[in-house]
C-alpha cells in the first residue's frame, strides 16, 4: 500500500512536497538528509545521492515542523535533537543547529511493508529454511531471543516477523524508546518512553516502563532496544518466570553482545560478583541472533547462538549455524551457504516440556545454499 494514501493527512502536505517522491518509494529504505543542499537514500541496502535539494533553509525547517506536528514533539535549541515516528510507522532522528553544524540534519528509517513473514525473509536471503523452523519453534516454547547487530541491519525487522508466530493468547507488552514494532496480534500494549519536559521532569525510562509492565500480568516482554539500566531489569524479569522475551541489542558479535549485558550490569554500580551476573545472563538468555548488512546490499542473519553456562560459571555460545561467505558472482552478489555445525542445544528439554515438536534432521550437520 501507497503510504501517502494510507496516511494522506501527512504525506500530502506541502512541507513534505520536497521528500514525497523518496518517502512514498517501496525502494528506499533509509532517507538522510544533511542540511539543505545534500540528501542520501538507501536503496537495496546501497547508499547513494539523491541528485535534488531544497530550494532553501526554510523549505528544510518547513520539512521538520511538518514531520514532527503529529507526534506533538518539539525540537529547539534548548533541546536541539529529537527521536519521534510517523504516522506509519517510520522513525525519525532529527538534530539541529549548534550541534548540527552543517545544518539541520533529518533521518528517516522507513518502516518496511513489503516482508510480513518467515517466507519472505527466506526469499530475500535472510534466513534459511531451517532457521525458519528454528525460530518457529523457539516461539512456541518460549525461548528468550537476543537480536543482535549494528544500526540498519535488519534486527527491529526480524523480531517484528518472528513476533507474528507468537500464540493470540499470549498478551504482550512492548517497551520502545521510540514505538516502531508493529505487532500484528490480538491482545497487545504498547509502551514509550517519555523525554524530559522543558524543566528537566517527567522523564519515563525503559527500565522504569520494564518495572511497571512486570505488574501488568505479561505473558511475554518485547524490549525495543536494551541500551542500559533496563538491562538487570530484563535479566530479573526473565529469571522470575517471564520466559519468551525478545529484545534487541546494539552488538557486532554475539560474544560481544554478552559482554554489552555484562557491562550494563556492572554500570548499574550493583555489587554483584562476576560469576552470579555470568549465571544470570547465561540462565536468562536462549538464543542470540546475530544481524550483519554485508557489502553486496543483503541483510542476512549471520549467525545463530545457544547461550549457555560452563561449570566455572562462565558464559558459552554454541553456534548452531553460520553464514559462510564464498565470495561474489559476476554482479558483485555475494556467494555464501549456512552451516549447520551439527551441535544439539540444551534447550531441546526446554522445548520438550512444553511439547514443541523440532522437525527431524533440524541440528544434523550440513549447509544450505544462502
Amino acid at each position: 500500500m501507497d503510504p501517502a494514501s494510507a496516511h494522506p493527512d501527512l504525506f500530502n502536505q506541502p512541507g513534505i512536497a520536497p521528500i514525497r517522491e523518496i518517502l512514498v518509494d517501496p525502494d528506499v529504505t533509509e532517507i538522510m538528509i544533511n542540511g539543505e543542499r545534500q540528501i542520501y537514500v538507501e536503496r537495496m541496502g546501497k547508499m547513494e545521492l539523491w541528485p535534488r535539494k531544497f530550494e532553501n533553509q526554510r523549505a528544510l525547517e518547513f520539512l521538520i515542523e511538518t514531520l514532527l506536528r503529529p507526534s506533538n514533539r518539539s525540537v529547539d535549541v534548548s533541546k536541539p535533537y529529537v527521536d519521534f515516528r510517523l504516522p506509519d510507522g517510520s522513525r525519525v532522528n532529527v538534530i539541529i543547529p549548534p550541534v548540527a553544524v552543517d545544518g539541520a540534519t533529518i533521518t528517516i528509517r522507513k518502516f518496511t511493508r513489503t516482508l510480513g513473514t518467515m517466507a519472505d525473509l527466506m526469499k530475500i536471503g535472510t534466513i534459511s529454511e531451517r532457521m525458519a523452523r528454528l525460530f518457529y519453534a523457539a516461539l512456541l516454547g518460549r525461548l528468550n531471543i537476543l537480536f543482535c547487530g549494528a544500526t540498519g541491519t535488519g534486527k527491529t525487522t526480524t523480531l517484528n516477523i518472528l513476533s507474528r508466530y507468537i500464540p493470540d493468547s499470549d498478551r504482550i507488552i512492548t517497551i520502545e524508546d521510540t514505538a516502531e514494532l508493529d505487532l500484528q496480534k490480538p491482545h497487545v500494549v504498547r509502551l514509550e518512553c517519555r523525554p524530559p519536559n522543558i524543566e528537566g521532569g517527567g522523564r519515563v525510562t525503559l527500565a522504569d516502563l520494564l518495572r511497571n509492565a512486570l505488574r501488568m500480568r505479561p505473558t511475554r516482554i518485547l524490549v525495543g532496544e536494551i541500551r542500559g539500566d533496563e538491562a538487570i531489569e530484563m535479566l530479573g524479569a526473565i529469571s522470575s518466570g517471564h520466559e519468551g522475551c525478545l529484545a534487541v541489542l546494539h552488538a557486532s558479535s554475539p560474544r560481544d553482545a554478552m559482554s554489552r549485558l555484562e557491562m550494563m550490569v556492572l554500570s548499574r554500580g550493583l555489587s554483584m560478583p562476576l560469576w552470579a551476573i555470568h549465571k544470570q545472563i547465561a540462565g536468562a538468555i536462549d538464543l542470540v541472533v546475530q544481524h550483519e548488512l554485508l557489502t553486496d546490499g543483503s541483510r542476512k542473519v549471520t549467525s545463530i547462538c545457544e547461550v549457555a553456562e560452563s561449570d566455572e560459571n562462565e558464559v558459552v555460545l554454541r553456534e548452531l549455524f553460520g553464514f559462510q561467505n564464498e565470495g561474489v558472482d559476476g554482479d558483485g552478489k555475494l556467494i555464501g551457504k549456512w552451516v549447520c555445525s551439527g551441535v544439539e542445544p540444551h534447550f531441546l528439554v526446554k522445548l520438550d516440556k512444553r511439547n514443541v515438536e523440532i522437525p527431524k534432521g533440524l541440528f544434523k550437520q550440513g549447509s544450505e545454499q544462502a
